[in-house]
């Protein structure tokens, strides 16, 4: 297994660390251990609505974790993971301001009221302000840290549960796209999808309910060719949840493999889980490597200058510009550090723009649409057209800023391997580990009433003036205040003054709707901006942090190779003798060391040189 190889190898960095010396080496690799140890590969499990997401996690667990009925939707993103004993656990996140989450309450709640909490029966619209729930079970198949996350319906991925499951996929080891079989592909899964390859590579389509719909394989055909159409590889995978439990409960292996799960669990475990262990055994490869070439710096600055005391000065002065190198590298003034924070400055001005553009061209439209029909009318088709234009536009949006983000990574790195000669980092964008939805959806005012009576009542004002006033101008020619004329005026009058308040009534409508949709609007602008503010920033402390701590390292390693170099002046043949003996030896250690760390990640193209 990868892991426990890479656990290994780890645990052999830090002693070494600890015998040479080195504490601030063995800080980074106490952390790639800890990470190691708690190994989680999330995979997102995400689609419209009703389509069957919940139904495939309790079929893939073998358990009823998650609440399935025709009348329940989920509220609320539920993440199932391995645990001895189950249980569940309510998590509630709060902004520390700063881009990230701070975890602010935990709750433990029995298993089986975990529906009152994460479905829309019993937290409609996420009442409860809940960030997720945590279901821990016993099974081999979460055993080795996959993690399935059960996300609410992106509802045409114009919902706030849309917009936040697109924020969670940089954090995603892999995603699965259910869409059942009743139908092709819609547009917004498509979108969902195209959005989704750029964000997690790793990703599969799940065609699910394939026992309801005879003509299943014509669907799924027809999905493959919507696929190849824009040029999107994925694993296409039908299966039937009810199937898979049946066979679960009866022992039918033959019904099992009917059920396509057998397909969906080898890619998990082939390219899901063993993907994961791959950036492991690459992650301790690197690290170890890293610290073999800062003790390795050291020692052959030792062993210079005792094999070739003539020299000596010569690889001080060498060293001292290396040390000033170093501590350039930790300046505030950087070429780095000036790329990145200039990086940053600029990629928000950029990706704020684009998202105003976008929205404002999206207001635009939805106000040439409102004006040209009545908004009770058509409040569903518009409503609908909203959602889709809105998350189109914040995932497009967010699609860019990851992009422009990890091709800012990709410039400071770079440009600090170059400065410093240093291996590359695996850097990935940040993004917010929080699913809960944060904007409320579109919508619809309440519309006056308009009912008989209420018409009634502005005919009859409309009709008593008219019949008043033409009245009385008649009866100055004599003629009785109720006359034809009268009455003709009045019934004209009653007609214009209906026409005039329905019209009236239709313009509060339309501007109404305008507003709640501008409304919307701003609250899309606002939140979505701000994560990508926070990713940003996120981001910038990452490689802030990661590359000071390189250069820290580095200046240590130069400080000591300086300070064995001068003793080396002072040591007297004999001393010298046997200290040229033990670094031999101990370089011929580290080179083992080396060695070992290649061979977990052959296929791994490290710049170091050891």
């Amino acid at each position: 297994m990868a892991v426990p190889a890479a656990i290994e190898l780890v645990d052999l960095a830090i002693k070494a660390t600890t015998a040479y010396k080195r504490p601030d080496l063995g800080s980074r690799l106490q952390q790639t251990r800890k990470r190691l140890v708690d190994p989680n590969v999330r995979v997102l499990v995400v689609g419209e609505f009703k389509q069957g997401k919940s139904q495939l996690v309790n079929a893939l667990v073998s358990a009823p974790i998650c609440p399935v009925d025709d009348d329940i939707a989920t509220a609320v993103p539920t993440l199932v993971r391995y645990a001895e004993q189950a249980k569940v656990t309510l998590v509630r996140e709060t902004d520390s301001g700063s881009g990230e989450l701070q975890q602010s309450e935990r709750i433990d709640v029995p298993i089986g009221e975990l529906a009152r909490y994460v479905s829309e029966a019993g937290n409609p619209g996420n009442t409860q302000r809940l960030t997720y729930a945590e279901v821990g079970i016993p099974r081999d198949l979460l055993k080795s840290g996959l993690v399935l996350v059960d996300t609410p319906g992106v509802g045409g991925l114009g919902s706030a549960h849309g917009a936040a499951t697109m924020a969670a996929l940089t954090g995603a080891d892999s995603v699965l796209l259910v869409s059942d079989a009743s139908q092709e592909y819609t547009k917004p899964e498509m979108d969902f999808l195209h959005a989704a390859m750029q964000l997690c590579p790793n990703v599969a389509c799940v065609i699910t309910k394939t026992d309801l719909y005879p003509q299943w394989r014509r669907i799924v055909e027809l999905d493959r060719g919507h696929l190849a159409n824009v040029s999107v590889y994925a694993d296409m995978l039908p299966v039937s949840s009810m199937l898979r439990l049946h066979a679960l409960r009866t022992q039918d292996k033959e019904l099992n493999n009917e059920s396509g799960f057998p397909d969906l669990i080898v890619f998990l475990r082939d390219k899901v889980l063993a993907q994961a262990d791959e950036l492991d055994r690459r992650s301790a490869s690197q690290d170890a490597l890293s610290v073999c070439q800062q003790v390795t710096t050291t020692m052959q600055a030792q062993l210079s200058a005792r094999t070739d005391p003539e020299q000596t000065g010569a690889l001080i002065a060498r060293l001292e510009k290396a040390k000033a190198a170093a501590q350039e590298l930790k300046s505030r003034a950087s070429r780095w550090q000036i790329t990145l924070n200039d990086g940053v400055a600029d990629l928000q001005s950029d990706i704020d723009y684009d998202l105003r553009d976008r929205l404002r061209q999206i207001s635009r439209e939805s106000e040439a649409m409102i004006d040209e029909a009545d908004p009770a009318e058509v409040w569903d088709e518009l409503a609908g057209w909203v959602h889709q234009q809105v998350a189109g536009a914040a995932s497009a949006n967010f699609v860019w800023a990851t992009q422009r983000t990890r091709y800012l990574s990709e410039q400071v790195a770079e440009h600090f391997a170059m400065a410093g000669e240093v291996a590359l980092p695996e850097i990935q964008a940040g993004a917010t580990n929080s699913m809960a939805p944060k904007v409320a959806g579109l919508a619809q005012p309440e519309a006056e009433a308009f009912g008989f009576g209420a018409k009634g009542m502005a005919s009859l004002r409309g009709g008593y003036m008219g019949a008043l006033m033409f009245g009385m101008l008649t009866s100055l020619a004599g003629m009785a205040l109720i006359n034809p004329l009268s009455i003709g005026a009045g019934v004209l009058m009653g007609r214009k003054s209906l026409k005039d308040e329905k019209k009236r009534l239709l313009q509060r409508r339309q501007s109404e709707t305008k507003v709640a949709v501008r409304k919307h609007i701003d609250d899309v602008q606002f939140q979505v901006g701000k994560d990508s503010r926070d990713m940003l920033r996120l981001m910038q402390r990452t490689l802030r942090d990661h590359f000071t701590t390189i250069a820290e390292e580095m200046q240590t390693s130069i400080n000591g190779a300086v300070q064995s170099a001068q003793a080396a002046l002072k040591e007297s043949e004999a001393e010298r003798n046997a200290s040229i003996q033990n670094l031999k030896a101990e370089l011929e250690r580290v080179a083992g060391l080396a060695q070992k760390a290649r061979a977990l990640a052959p296929a791994q193209r490290v710049g170091v040189g050891v």
